[in-house]
């Protein structure tokens, strides 16, 4: 049971670390400089988590497992950078830490659900929809 919600959990710690520290960025440093800095800092704690957590692994193994990435992983690079600029930028507009996140990911909720339904095959259910009614109501309120 907990394993189900561990990852959840890291999600959300992850998410207000990622926005404290996205929202504490110098308004003096480049965007795109911040970002070289993020993925490079990013790509060691990846290749050092490689190492901790597979069992056995080299850099043989590495190379050998990277082969097993298609589209979505390099989608996900170019996405990830969208993400990253976006609320970098959001900030420095001036967008207060508690909305931006709230709006944004709503928003990004309520995008998935068409891409479930018709992508994935997923289903929605009554309770789903007075969900979305909820947040779209939120969402009205929080923007005024």
């Amino acid at each position: 049971m907990y394993m189900k919600f561990i990852p959840i959990a890291l999600v959300v710690l992850s998410s207000v670390c990622y926005h404290v520290s996205q929202k504490s960025t110098p308004s003096g440093l480049n965007p795109i400089v911040a970002l070289i800095v993020t993925y490079v800092t990013a790509s060691v704690v990846s290749i050092l988590s490689y190492f901790v957590f597979v069992p056995k692994s080299d850099l043989v193994g590495l190379l050998e497992a990277i082969k097993n990435a298609n589209w979505a992983s390099l989608l996900l690079g170019f996405t990830v950078v969208g993400l990253e600029l976006g609320f970098l930028l959001a900030y420095r507009a001036g967008w207060n830490i508690s909305i931006a996140g709230l709006l944004s990911n709503t928003l990004v909720a309520l995008m998935l659900i068409p891409v479930g339904l018709l992508l994935f095959k997923e289903t929605i259910s009554l309770t789903s929809v007075i969900g979305v009614v909820i947040c779209i109501t939120g969402l009205i309120f929080v923007s005024r």
